[in-house]
């Protein structure tokens, strides 16, 4: 039987990044909010205070802060011919668990699209003509541009206290920043990151040969810093246990440390975890949404009544519970109709190994977001024309930690195990690092989610299904970009080098990143995407689709902080508008 439980104003489907900001703005504007996470709960001073030795093993390896695929997983094809199978392993990518989602466990890089990645389509267009562009790629314009987004990368920055140096300050171009960015309006609230001598050597090569290297902006501060709900952040230590690890130190921005101690104090608002949405209720398209079903960790069957519902889950969540709810036509890749699952997108990376017979490198100094990175060969301030591609990627050393459990760099012919193995290692480990490209991922027709007809999950619901492979375009574009990253490697002058260039097919096993998305896009056209450009579903103007899963392509940066400025803005449009007139805002 299924317990009717009160109303509330708002029901948030996921506490992660984007479900913390939804209910700190809409508790704040006095809504009864309740949000829904299916994972634990988790408190920096309970989960991950900082006597505690960080656990490679735990938390690197056995992905103790990831989803685990026997409570929810996907299945994966590379193509509609093939048989698609579950992941009994998540590898490629490593989606979080519990309250703070992916914000948790993330390392902190935190970037702003650039303008004309919200313009892809018309700008290629405008630029290249029609038959540049693939005619199985499917990308599109957002629909909502930079400058309009531009007020809220700003608010997420100041929630956050993200260090780094401005390139681009109103106009103004500013020595050390990255001259390509879009405008900005105010400097970043704290200072760049000190650097490590890896990234200087990069950046002092890229400086070399005529590229113009810069600060990673981060979620790792620099300094102590006070956030404006008066939230206070400390410095960051340089441990290196950034990425997949809580961080003890609260120094690494998360929703645990930046909005979870307001959302506490109001009496409004309420999180309920290790509960499982199972469905969206409404009564059909141009309806409205009723409200969740839900289950606990002790299998009762719950139904909450909302006025409105945030679904704020990650990618592969929204698009799965929007298609087992019946909202939006499901994406055909036969006749190219529908829009739910439609454009999928991921990343397109590549790297550079180096080995330095003369430099002590000391990788154990890192953090999540600490490095040097050039712009030069991104987006489209240049001509792709001549290169036959679109799309492009930043280029950067980034001083992540090198961990001894996954990390034993040794020089190319070295055995890979045995006595040799351990005295290339010990040789190796302070002298060797890894240059890394991050390309873009452009949305093409043979790349989308659907629900599996064969596999379900353990309330016998059918699992997503994942289909995609990487495009030529994005392979070409990835080829040339490692090039480029390889002229900056041999500038470094060392010892050895290795090139490792992404090729196809995609495999779902070794780690690439977990920048998933699309699937229920934004756009200004209700036949072409799932919400519009303020997050509402064109189907039930009371259901929000908050997240990456609103891409229509992935640009070449980490999506967290274009994730969080879409969430800002459809907060506001939520608080100042909606409110005073429920209906479509677009």
């Amino acid at each position: 039987m299924t317990i009717r439980l009160k109303p509330v104003d708002a029901v948030i489907i996921g506490f992660g990044w984007s479900g913390a900001l939804l209910a700190e703005a809409l508790s704040g504007a006095g809504l009864t909010v309740l949000a829904l996470e299916r994972g634990p709960f988790r408190d920096t001073a309970q989960d991950f205070p900082p006597s505690r030795v960080a656990d490679e093993l735990r938390y690197a390896v056995r992905h103790d802060l990831v989803v685990k695929p026997a409570e929810n997983t996907i299945t994966f094809r590379n193509k509609t011919s093939q048989t698609a199978l579950p992941v009994r392993a998540l590898g490629s990518f490593l989606p979080g668990s519990g309250v703070g989602g992916g914000g948790v466990h993330w390392n902190g890089q935190t970037w702003r699209f650039r303008p004309s990645d919200f313009t892809l389509k018309s700008r290629a267009l405008a630029r290249y003509g029609k038959n540049f562009l693939a005619p199985d790629l499917t990308i599109q314009d957002w629909g909502v541009s930079y400058d309009e987004l531009e007020p809220f990368y700003d608010r997420f920055e100041y929630l956050c206290g993200i260090s780094g140096q401005a390139g681009n300050l109103r106009g103004a171009r500013l020595p050390g920043g990255n001259p390509f960015e879009g405008a900005r309006a105010r400097p970043y609230p704290t200072p760049p990151m000190a650097m490590p001598y890896a990234p200087t050597l990069f950046a002092d090569a890229a400086r070399g040969v005529g590229y113009h290297p810069f600060p990673q902006p981060s979620a790792n501060l620099s300094q102590a810093y006070t956030n404006p709900f008066g939230v206070v952040l400390g410095a960051c230590s340089y441990c290196g246990f950034c990425e997949r690890f809580g961080c003890g130190n609260y120094a690494k921005a998360s929703p645990q440390t930046t909005i979870l101690p307001i959302l506490r104090e109001r009496a409004q608002f309420s999180l309920r975890t290790q509960c499982t949405v199972l469905t969206i209720a409404h009564d059909g398209k141009g309806s409205k949404a009723r409200g969740v079903t839900y289950t606990d960790d002790s299998g009762e069957v719950f139904f909450q009544p909302a006025d409105l519902v945030i679904l704020s889950a990650y990618t592969f969540e929204n698009i799965r519970l929007l298609l087992l709810s019946g909202i939006g036509a499901p994406y055909d890749p036969a006749s190219g109709k529908g829009v739910v699952g439609r454009n999928y997108s991921y990343q397109t990376t590549s790297s550079v190994a180096l080995g330095f017979a003369d430099k002590l490198l000391n990788p154990f100094i890192g953090a999540g977001a600490l490095g040097m990175v050039i712009d030069d060969w991104n987006g489209d301030h240049y001509d792709h024309g001549p290169l036959g591609f679109l799309g492009g990627a930043y280029l950067a050393a980034l001083a992540t930690n090198s961990r001894p459990i996954l990390n034993h760099p040794t020089p190319p012919g070295t055995p890979r195990w045995g006595a040799a193995w351990k005295r290339a290692v010990a040789k190796s480990y302070l002298r060797s690092m890894r240059i890394l490209a991050s390309g873009s991922s452009l949305s093409h027709r043979g790349a989308y989610c659907d629900l599996d007809p064969t596999y379900r999950d353990r309330f016998r619901r059918p699992l997503l299904r994942l289909t995609f492979d990487f495009h030529p375009n994005d392979l070409k574009m990835s080829a040339f970009a490692t090039d480029r990253l390889a002229e900056i490697g041999r500038a470094m002058r060392p010892e050895w080098l290795v090139v490792d260039k992404r090729e196809a097919p995609y495999s779902i096993v070794p780690y690439q990143s977990t920048h998933n998305v699309g699937g229920a896009i934004i756009g200004a056209d209700p036949t072409t995407s799932v919400v519009n450009p303020y997050l509402q579903s064109w189907d039930l103007d009371n259901l929000f689709v908050v997240g990456a899963s609103a891409f229509p392509q992935n640009a070449s940066y980490n999506p967290t902080g274009t994730v969080a400025a879409l969430a800002l803005r459809a907060a506001e449009a939520i608080t100042t508008r909606y409110l005073r007139a429920p209906g479509p805002l677009a």
